[in-house]
C-alpha cells in the first residue's frame, strides 16, 4: 500500500493540530491555576491582616501544573480562639477572631464556622460581664431606698 504525498501531508496536518490543541488545553489549565492562585492568596492575606496576632503563618496547599510548576490552589490561616484576662478583653478578642474569619470576599464553610465560635465566645464574655455589673451594682447599693 501506497501512501501519496497528500496522505502524507494529511496526517502531518492532522498531527499538528492535535498537538496544538493539546497546548491550548495546557495553556488553559495553567491559566485557571494562575487565577487561582491569586485567589487563595489574597483569600489567606485577609485573614492573615485581620486578624493580626491572633494568626499563625499561612500554610499553602500546591498541585503541579502540566508545566510542571507547582501552584497554590489551597490554604489555610491558623486563628487562635481564646479568652482574655477579664470578659472585656475576651469580648475585643472574640470580634477580632470574627473579623478575621469573615474578611475574605467569599468566606468559606470553615470560615463561617470559626466566626460562629467566636460569636459564641463574645456571646457568654457578654453574659459574664451583665452578671458581673448587676453583681457589683447591688453590691455598691445604687438601688434607691424609699422609705414610708
Amino acid at each position: 500500500m501506497m501512501i501519496g504525498l497528500n496522505g502524507v501531508e494529511s496526517a502531518y496536518k492532522q498531527d499538528i493540530q492535535k498537538s496544538n490543541l493539546e497546548k491550548i488545553k495546557q495553556q488553559q489549565i495553567i491559566n485557571q491555576l494562575k487565577i487561582t492562585e491569586q485567589k487563595v492568596k489574597a483569600h489567606e492575606m485577609a485573614h492573615k491582616i485581620a486578624g493580626g496576632d491572633l494568626t499563625g503563618p499561612v500554610q499553602y496547599k500546591y498541585t503541579k501544573g502540566p508545566d510542571g510548576k507547582l501552584y497554590i490552589t489551597g490554604g489555610e490561616v491558623p486563628i487562635r480562639i481564646k479568652e482574655g484576662k477579664t470578659p472585656e478583653e475576651t469580648i475585643q478578642i472574640a470580634q477580632k477572631i470574627k473579623k478575621a474569619a469573615l474578611a475574605p470576599a467569599n468566606p468559606s464553610p470553615q470560615d463561617r464556622a470559626v466566626a460562629a465560635k467566636a460569636s459564641i465566645l463574645e456571646m457568654k464574655a457578654r453574659m459574664e460581664l451583665s452578671k458581673y455589673q448587676s453583681d457589683s451594682s447591688y453590691e455598691k447599693g445604687s438601688f434607691l431606698n424609699f422609705y414610708v
